[in-house]
């Protein structure tokens, strides 16, 4: 089993005939196959994005609008990689059309903009992942974003992560320690959002084949306290696995941003120390470094 994604997602790209939609689309057509299965563009519609996929020759067609594109596919997902003045209005038009699951891999998406489009997610039956996030990842059947596919093995750990790069680091270690994963999912560093931490922690707790979990946060905000607290409750009910926690960012000065848009310290909230303490409250196990995720995983299980 997985979350969010499996082989049979099929999904439509928002962004596709721009260079950086052109280059992960080919980079996901080589990886097992995944179904991407159409483009958008507002003044290409009929045209054919042709492009290699690992030596492989692919066309797929593109549609004036997401729904039009829905339509004709059956597609049940969309990445958006449109530019940051466009994102907003991409995402909206996917949640129009109620594309079940939305990946917005765009950076820089103005924070104003975020807070229109999450009020109409509260409204839909869309998810979204993103904006500024890495993607979603099952391993050997779906890669959504810009994951390295390279680094992925099949396997029984969940990783879910404010990091890109340490989304990276948590998978290139499971899979060393022979751990693998089941799903992997980058949330992003922006301070709006469309899914969170316990929006996906909730997910791997049902998920049967993810037994052990990798929590991966960062300075600024409260979500990680809050998802510490989700997990702590729900080992009350006896709904627990296995789960290393790592804050990045620790040294970060307050009142500066450090990378991503929701790294930032103020109002005395959102220092590492706090949220290291309510992870390690909660029966989380932290790492003490991005280099050690696997290896305090792998002893963890060991007990």
């Amino acid at each position: 089993m997985s979350i969010l994604i499996d082989k049979n997602t099929k999904i439509i790209v928002q962004g596709l005939t721009g260079k950086t939609g052109t280059f992960h689309t080919e980079q996901a057509l080589a990886y097992y196959g995944t179904q991407m299965v159409a483009g958008t563009h507002p003044k290409k519609g009929g045209e054919t994005w042709i492009g290699d996929a690992d030596g492989r020759q692919v066309e797929l067609p593109i549609f004036t609008t997401v729904a039009e594109a829905k339509e004709e596919t059956g597609a049940n997902a969309s990445v958006v990689y449109v530019p940051p003045a466009g994102a907003a209005a991409a995402i909206e038009e996917a949640i129009d059309a109620e594309i079940p699951l939305i990946v917005c891999i765009t950076e820089g998406v103005p924070a104003l903009d975020m807070v229109r489009v999450k009020a109409e997610l509260d409204r839909s039956s869309s998810r979204l992942v993103g904006p500024n996030c890495p993607g979603v990842l099952t391993p050997e059947a779906c890669k959504i974003g810009i994951m390295p596919g390279s680094i992925f093995q099949k396997g029984s750990v969940g990783v879910v992560s404010r990091s890109g790069t340490l989304t990276y680091e948590a998978v290139f270690q499971t899979s060393r320690a022979g751990l693998g994963q089941t799903t992997a999912v980058g949330i992003g560093g922006d301070p709006v959002k469309g899914t969170e931490f316990i929006d996906v922690l909730e997910m791997f707790l049902d998920d049967e084949a993810t037994q052990s979990i990798i929590m991966i946060g960062e300075i600024g905000g409260t979500a990680e306290e809050e998802a510490a607290q989700f997990l702590a409750d729900e080992k009350k009910k006896g709904r627990w696995k296995p789960v290393v926690g790592f804050v990045a960012g620790r040294t970060a000065p307050p009142g500066r941003t450090m990378g991503h848009a929701g790294a930032v310290i103020s109002g005395g909230k959102g220092g590492a120390e706090d949220k290291i303490a309510a992870l390690e409250a909660a029966g989380i196990r932290v790492s003490p470094s991005p280099a050690k995720l696997g290896e305090t995983l792998a002893t963890l299980l060991r007990g």
